[in-house]
């Protein structure tokens, strides 16, 4: 068998089924439907349901983080993964569309990772500025995507079921899941779910990570005082559906593995955590598991990087070469790890593959300086995909003789 051709196979067979075009949205009875939405997926989402229901359309409008000309969408290019000025005007534009529907109206809402950055509206007298400032210091502290969300719901009017209550319309938001455990309060900072977090524990995050100091005293101020706490309830108007996710891809490269003869073994879809221990529970996996077939391990989540270096990557790129330097060459082994939406840190790759002959003397160097990327881009390790149009966080294969 060649494992890293398998991999590769396994990883896009998981890719393509959670793919838009390959999903099957609910039948919608209505004679008007206004379809908006937002998210890195949201395009190929629209796609896919004007397709279902083309004739049901009465105006179509989606915030991406690219553009596409599809016949009978309007796309609004949005920043990504920082929110700029462009940010602003698409959540205006979006709430002025929801603010116009009647009681008597229906939306449908398609949600999917991004929509944290491409739309924001922060809370007065915060800038943009300095919100951007406070979500980059949370990435390059290595905080989590709940624990960023917990933040940023706190210090905008879009997140944390806000825009839910800015429609007397009612509506259902098809959600592609990028989150451990599908979590509603946490995909796209959860515009229109509940919030159950607190102003106190958006500032246990920023204390968490030794940033309550160094953030700015308008930050400081709207969390302490608290006037504008995000709703504890959603809007019963509005329902939701997860109709993509993780464990779904993870479920189908199983069974395609088992076809070609692998023992295979989904792991975890709830990989988190620094990008070091994730490599190291992993490699754990790998010696403890055995099997007279060669073994496929199949591993869902996202893990975290502390940047330290100046280097270029993103977290499938630095975990590959830290399970690559953790196993070493006296395994025959072969691990992929990469991003389902196409896109692996600041880098047009999606992640890397790699086995015991792709481990060089020059590894630390690399790791050192979080430079994942020319390590991979020297020694041809580098998977890309371009945008795939879908977004269900990383999937990661070892297989193992």
């Amino acid at each position: 068998m060649n494992h890293k051709v398998n991999a590769k196979r396994l990883f896009l067979k998981g890719v393509q089924a959670v793919v838009p075009e390959n999903l099957k949205f609910d039948d919608i009875y209505k004679k008007n439907i206004t379809l908006l939405g937002s998210g890195k997926a949201a395009i190929s989402m629209a796609k896919a349901f004007l397709k279902q229901n083309i004739a049901n359309i009465d105006e179509a409008f989606v915030v991406s983080n690219y553009y596409e000309k599809v016949e009978n969408l309007d796309v609004f290019v949005s920043s990504h993964p920082i929110p700029s000025d462009k940010s602003i005007l698409a959540s205006k534009e979006l709430k002025k569309r929801l603010c116009n529907l009647k009681k008597e109206d229906f939306f449908v809402y398609m949600l999917s990772g991004g929509s944290s950055a491409l739309l924001e509206e922060p809370i007065f007298p915060i800038s943009l500025e300095v919100m951007m400032e406070t979500t980059e210091l949370l990435l390059h502290a290595g905080a989590s995507i709940d624990e960023v969300n917990t933040v940023r719901k706190h210090l905008s009017f879009v997140k944390g079921g806000r825009f839910g209550y800015s429609t007397k319309a009612s509506g259902i938001v098809f959600v592609i899941s990028d989150v451990i455990g599908d979590d509603l309060q946490t995909i796209g900072s959860a515009p229109f779910y509940y919030d159950s977090s607190t102003c106190a524990d958006a500032k246990a995050v920023l204390v968490k990570y030794k940033l309550w100091e160094k953030v700015d005293k308008s930050i400081q101020n709207v969390i302490i005082s608290c006037h504008h706490e995000t709703p504890e309830k959603s809007n019963p108007l509005i329902k939701h559906k997860i109709i993509a996710s993780n464990n779904i891809a993870l479920k189908v490269i199983k069974k395609e593995a088992l076809s070609m003869g692998y023992d295979v073994k989904i792991i975890s879809n709830r990989v988190c955590g620094d990008v070091q221990e994730v490599a190291e529970n992993i490699l754990t996996s790998a010696r403890d598991l055995k099997s007279e077939k060669p073994l496929c391990l199949l591993f869902g989540g996202e893990s975290t990087v502390k940047v330290k270096g100046d280097g270029k990557g993103g977290r499938n790129q630095e975990l590959a070469l830290w399970v690559l330097k953790g196993l070493k060459d006296d395994e025959n082994f072969t691990f992929l790890s990469a991003g389902s939406d196409g896109i692996d840190g600041a880098s047009e790759a999606a992640g890397a593959l790699v086995d015991r002959y792709d481990l060089h003397e020059d590894i630390d160097k690399y790791l050192q300086n979080n430079d994942s990327y020319h390590y991979h881009k020297r020694y041809d390790t580098l998977i890309i995909t371009g945008e795939t149009g879908t977004n269900v966080m990383d999937i990661m294969i070892l297989i193992k003789d």
